[in-house]
């Protein structure tokens, strides 16, 4: 979750950091990054405060299973977006440094939201490994007892 969460802040402050307006396909690249950033912020401190030992009432293996596949999903959106909408700066009223600005930035933010997506859906595979397992290890279920 930490490299979702680093590789996240560096995909939408690369997004940010031009005049990312101009094109309005990149307002649900910022939402879909922002919104999955936050998220996996709070997923994370709440693995970290072992919240999932202390509310017993919610199955979490398969909450943090939903959330990583449902991310994965959203930043599969965000990624084809990116790569979509790249070639969108022939068509916006920028001229010189700042068309070579727009073009370096949204390339390297296509980048990391590749990164992104493969994180979440590495995450989506371990978080269905850990849904469906019994939470032991092959030792302990081979042993007659």
């Amino acid at each position: 979750m930490i490299g979702e969460i680093v590789m996240g802040m560096i995909h939408f402050s690369l997004i940010a950091s031009v005049q990312f307006t101009l094109v309005p396909a990149y307002g649900w690249v910022m939402f879909v990054a922002i919104t999955l950033w936050l998220l996996t912020i709070i997923l994370f401190f709440m693995t970290l405060c072992n919240v999932q030992q202390k509310v017993t009432a919610v199955p979490w293996p398969m909450a943090v299973m939903v959330f990583h596949v449902a991310a994965t999903v959203l930043s599969l959106t965000a990624l084809v977006t990116n790569i979509v909408t790249i070639s969108v700066g022939d068509n916006i009223n920028l001229d010189g440094w700042a068309l070579v600005l727009f073009y370096r930035h949204m390339s390297a933010a296509t980048f990391f939201s590749g990164t992104v997506f493969g994180l979440y859906w590495s995450s989506a595979g371990y978080s269905y490994k850990d849904w469906r397992g019994d939470g032991g290890n092959a030792a302990t279920n081979t042993v007659p007892t």
